[in-house]
């Protein structure tokens, strides 16, 4: 029987394929060498992209973390930059100081952050805070930098000196002291074999630049005691008073430690040339305690033999004990004349025209004086005093 021709698949048009055969394995062409070359290639490329952004990104992280450091110290430090420094050795002792943890860095920020020129003068920085805050403090000019100092009328230098120390952190109290004893600034009303400034430094408040010293602030408090006495016309005045301008800083610190009231003032400077016109101690208890412990009894002070006890001995103590305001000046200049003859003060006298104030005592919580012409008085204006609680 003869099988009928598979149309879809004709014999005639059967062609041999050499993958129809089972046993025949065909030839597999090789992967090419320079292909795998290029694969390594790419992944080398990206592991070096990789790694580049890897030390870039510690690498700011390593500067951030010198530029700023994350934890300023809550109080500043001092700093001097001298008139020899350079951005070199200002780094290297900001470094050494702990101010900054790198001079190499704060160099090269603060050459890419503009001209930075060497101010010389004191700074206060905070160490631990960002280079931009370090330099900016370091580029401003001392003399723009202020610190702000009051310093009452009646001080002496040692209450100055503390102030100015407690105030002005980069200031010494010792240094102050020091330079308010240097023979070096004679101020003009000081008499030879003084060297003590005591008086002489002119109570107010100053704008204390960073670019001062102790020794210039006590040069422009020195300076502005000797205008205020020209202003109050002081050499002339003295000289019809009869004492010598040095006498009259002397006078002005006792009033200054007396008066509480300005109105009382000239009557306190009458009293004290008044006494002292007639020979009379001054018994002036704030000279008894200049340079003493204030909290000594008044009993013990009056027992030693002090050269300030205006008890002990007649006439001024042998310097200013406080540093006087222009007030006390003006009252020492301008004594308070005699009261007239018809106030009740001159009542008890036998001629009240001839009537002076010779006494004071503290009668009121202000801080108001009452003044007598006689002991007698006094002492009935003691006894009311000590009624109040005033006197202890």
């Amino acid at each position: 029987m003869t099988l009928a021709p598979d149309p879809l698949r004709p014999d005639d048009d059967w062609s041999h394929d050499p993958w129809d055969d089972a046993d025949v394995v065909p030839a597999v062409e090789p992967v090419r060498r320079h292909t795998r070359t290029a694969k390594w290639i790419v992944w080398g490329v990206f592991a070096i992209v990789i790694a580049l952004v890897l030390v870039a990104g510690y690498t700011g992280w390593w500067y951030l973390g010198k530029v700023n450091p994350g934890a300023a110290a809550s109080a500043p430090v001092n700093f001097t930059v001298e008139e020899t420094d350079t951005l070199e050795t200002i780094s290297e002792r900001l470094e050494a100081e702990g101010i900054i943890t790198d001079a190499g860095v704060f160099r090269w920020y603060a050459q890419r952050s503009g001209d930075f020129e060497p101010n010389p003068g004191f700074f206060q920085i905070l160490p631990g805070d960002h280079m931009g805050n370090v330099l900016g403090r370091l580029s401003t000019p001392p003399e723009r930098t202020f610190t702000r100092v009051t310093f009452p009328e009646g001080f002496t230098i040692d209450q100055m000196a503390a102030r100015l120390d407690a105030t002005v952190v980069r200031m010494s109290a010792d240094e102050f002291r020091a330079a308010a004893d240097a023979a070096a600034v004679r101020p003009q009303f000081l008499p030879p074999g003084i060297d003590s400034l005591e008086g002489l430094l002119f109570p107010d408040t100053y704008q204390v630049s960073n670019s001062e010293s102790e020794a210039q602030v006590v040069e422009r408090m020195v300076a502005l005691m000797e205008r205020v006495a020209r202003q109050e016309n002081l050499e002339a005045r003295a000289a019809e008073l009869g004492r010598d301008p040095y006498e009259i800083f002397v006078i002005a610190s006792m009033i200054e430690r007396e008066a509480k009231l300005d109105e009382d003032r000239p009557q306190i400077a009458a009293v004290i040339y008044n006494r002292l016109f007639i020979g009379m101690p001054l018994q002036i208890d704030a000279t008894l305690y200049y340079g003493q412990d204030p909290n000594t009894p008044f009993a013990e002070l009056r027992a030693r033999d002090l050269p300030y006890d205006t008890y002990r001995y007649v006439g001024l103590p042998p310097t200013p004990i406080a540093n006087p305001g222009r007030a006390s000046i003006r009252a020492a200049l301008n004594p308070a004349p005699p009261p007239p003859p018809g106030d009740p003060v001159c009542q008890e006298l036998p001629d009240p025209t001839t009537c002076f104030y010779f006494y004071y005592v503290l009668s009121d919580t202000s801080g108001g004086h009452t003044f007598a012409a006689t002991l007698e008085q006094h002492e009935r204006n003691v006894e009311r005093s000590r009624e109040l609680g005033l006197l202890g």
